[in-house]
């Protein structure tokens, strides 16, 4: 999480690569059966395999010895503290892979556009944000797709991401295939900061960072907010993020960019020295 130390190799030299790939996996038109399924609850290290390796698997964590961790924002209320989110991460030079729901990507085009612009990666979190399992195939196969159409239409362009993450965390293997066969990869996290429940929920600052850093540990993907509930406009995840970032920095962690994992490992003639595989 938001670390100096991560490589200078960016995303920029493979969007492209990364923007095709995003297109032909959203195409929501059906994919091959998925292969056997992963140990639940991980994905794999780093440059290791590709989309459909992370298929049949919640991914709940980064398969990987390395010290390194996600950083992940989910969105469905408003924008608030989405300045600042954007504004530390772009300090620290650290990348993060946003979910948004389309029902706040029809609402809040522009900030899905800075999001972007920001060079972060864009992930579907269903266009309504309902409790999957009160839906029937059908409609859970509309949320995915209603999402994917509102998050295009608002501009995410080759930021978009074939990541899923499921409303309240709640998957099922049987959900998780209907998603795979959409052409989306299942990507959950490690912990919460649980900031999204704000002081009235009890939590406070310094919680939310102890959330964060209690679970630090290689491959941790960690979930954070962004926005407030009606009536309230105090975003805890937004103020929280600064000490995140220093402090995992100081623990000798770096941030990887979550779309590193569609990408296949770079020939050894190839390798940058240092780089790791890790875009920023």
């Amino acid at each position: 999480m938001g670390t100096r130390l991560l490589a200078t190799v960016r995303h920029l030299a493979v969007r492209p690569l990364l923007g095709a790939a995003a297109g032909l996996s959203l195409a929501l038109s059906g994919v091959a059966p998925a292969p056997a399924a992963v140990p639940p609850g991980t994905a794999q290290r780093p440059h290791a395999t590709g989309l459909r390796a992370l298929f049949g698997s919640e991914n709940r964590v980064i398969r990987t010895r390395e010290r390194v961790v996600a950083v992940t924002f989910n969105a469905a209320w408003n924008e608030a503290g989405l300045d600042a989110v954007l504004g530390e991460l772009g300090r620290c030079d650290t990348p993060a892979t946003f979910f948004l729901t389309g029902d706040f990507a029809d609402r809040h085009p522009g900030a899905v556009r800075r999001i972007a612009a920001a060079g972060h990666g864009l992930g579907n979190h269903s266009y309504s944000h309902p409790y999957f399992r009160d839906l029937t195939p059908a409609g859970r196969r509309q949320e995915v797709r209603a999402a994917d159409r509102a998050l295009r239409a608002a501009g995410a362009g080759r930021a978009l991401t074939p990541f899923f993450r499921f409303p309240y965390g709640e998957t099922s293997l049987a959900h998780i295939r209907e998603v795979n066969r959409l052409g989306f990869a299942d990507i959950e996290f490690t912990t919460d900061t649980n900031g999204w429940k704000g002081t009235e929920g009890g939590m406070t600052v310094d919680r939310a960072v102890r959330r964060a850093l209690d679970a630090l540990r290689p491959g941790a993907v960690l979930q954070m907010h962004v926005g407030a509930s009606e009536g309230r406009t105090e975003v805890l995840d937004a103020q929280a993020l600064p000490r995140v970032l220093d402090a995992i920095a100081a623990r000798g962690y770096r941030v990887i960019d979550l779309r590193d994992l569609l990408e296949p490992p770079a020939p050894p003639s190839e390798a940058v020295p240092g780089a790791e595989g890790v875009r920023r």
